[in-house]
């Protein structure tokens, strides 16, 4: 017994000295934090400028005075934001400038509420404001859209769609779907103007996990994908001519999520991993020390939780990671979260996609390694066709998702979608 417990302490402290030193790495100048998930959220934000969604002076005085790692701080920092632009907003008299105030706004009141704690009764009311800002923003500047409400078992998804200006229904249809913090609201943002200025309908939605179907159903994540993704476009076809093509793209965790479905639904002509996301339990197995996959296999659950506490109280990434982990994947523990993302791998299905596949990566990507586009890539035998584009330091595309750099992504998909243009 008495070596057991030896053992043990030694490879607590191992294990603790592990995290600490995982936590020291130097910390580049240039930034808008020194956390990652902060400095990556806040450029989230300021990403939809592109679309309305956001203005640089409104950003920069937003994080001014945010203490980093303080969640409570980073919600009232955005939230006055969202409130300045908000009552600036309703005394604008020209409609454009009005509704793009709303849309902005929307955009604040999102960022707000994001590293809340899920049962922080803040982040209800922030994401139900945020949604009707959002709402309120698309019907003054004359946006053209539509509420679909998708059966889901007793569940209900949702899915908005887009359509595009004369002549769209010449061109494909595209589907896009988020990641795991997405909303269905933002995927506006990240296609949906740029495709209508292109002469494209887009349809959006968000499943389990995602959204309002996780915030007011309490629904989380499925690995089958093609379930949800099924039940959308099953019930947009019943009252929509169906397209020529259709494309389905996928965003973030997404990059599994719509090749896991096009693998399944042929209906889908192309499908888009943006970025790759090949293997979900790789990911989460990258931020934790090996000392806590020890323990894993040796069941040593109550020492793991004590383990991911610490390094929680170091790391606000950490610690947003893991909450958000157990709250769109329902699970209680570290253990079992970490089970859970290892079920989202396309490693069995991969081989089922037999459509052109686009895939976009960034060489410093935070969450995901290069190694997955071979990874993804080999396994892709019977698909028609396979391009990956990766975006370095040099290209301003090197963060996750080209946040950023939403025009040099765009561009290439544009280009790959000629493809599927009628002649």
């Amino acid at each position: 017994m008495g070596c057991l417990i030896g053992k043990f302490s030694y490879l607590l402290v191992f294990a603790v000295f592990s995290i600490s030193v995982w936590n020291c790495g130097k910390i580049e100048k240039g930034r808008f934090f020194n956390d990652q998930a902060y400095h990556f959220q806040t450029l989230r934000a300021l990403n939809d400028a592109r679309s309305d969604g956001a203005e640089t002076g409104e950003v920069l005085e937003a994080v001014r005075n945010i203490k980093e790692g303080d969640p409570q701080s980073w919600f009232y920092g955005w939230e006055e934001a969202g409130n300045k632009v908000l009552e600036r907003a309703d005394h604008i008299q020209d409609p454009m400038s009005r509704g793009q105030a709303y849309l902005r706004a929307h955009n604040y009141l999102r960022t707000a509420e994001f590293f809340l704690d899920p049962e922080d009764e803040k982040r209800s009311s922030a994401f139900d404001r945020s949604v009707e800002v959002f709402h309120k923003g698309l019907d003054t500047l004359g946006v053209k859209y539509e509420k679909i409400k998708v059966p889901y078992g007793e569940y209900q998804l949702n899915a908005i769609y887009y359509p595009g200006p004369s002549g769209a229904d010449h061109k494909p249809l595209i589907v896009l779907v988020g990641g795991f913090d997405s909303t269905l609201e933002e995927l506006y943002f990240v296609i949906v103007r740029a495709a209508y200025e292109r002469g494209f309908n887009v349809l959006t939605y968000e499943g389990p996990g995602q959204g309002s179907v996780l915030r007011k159903q309490n629904l989380g994540f499925t690995p089958e994908w093609e379930k949800p993704t099924k039940a959308v476009f099953d019930i947009f076809l019943a009252s929509h001519p169906k397209p020529f093509k259709t494309i389905l793209v996928g965003m973030s965790l997404g990059g599994y999520l719509a090749p896991r479905a096009a693998a399944f639904d042929k209906r889908f002509d192309g499908v888009v991993a943006y970025d790759v996301l090949y293997d979900f339990g790789e990911v989460a197995e990258r931020t934790v020390p090996g000392a806590i996959l020890w323990l894993e296999k040796q069941n040593y659950d109550n020492v793991i939780e004590f383990l991911v506490k610490i390094k929680s109280s170091f790391s606000p990434s950490f610690s947003w990671g893991v909450k958000n982990g157990r709250w769109t994947m329902k699970t209680r523990t570290s253990s079992e979260t970490l089970k859970a993302f290892r079920t989202f791998s396309l490693e069995s299905s991969a081989e089922k996609i037999t459509q052109d596949v686009l895939i976009f990566a960034a060489t410093e990507d935070h969450f995901i390694s290069l190694k997955q586009v071979e990874d993804f890539k080999r396994k892709l035998t019977n698909a028609k066709s396979v391009t990956s584009v990766l975006y370095d330091r040099a290209s301003g595309g090197a963060e996750h998702c080209q946040l950023g750099a939403q025009a040099l992504w765009q561009a290439d998909f544009f280009d790959w979608m000629k493809r599927f243009e009628k002649k």
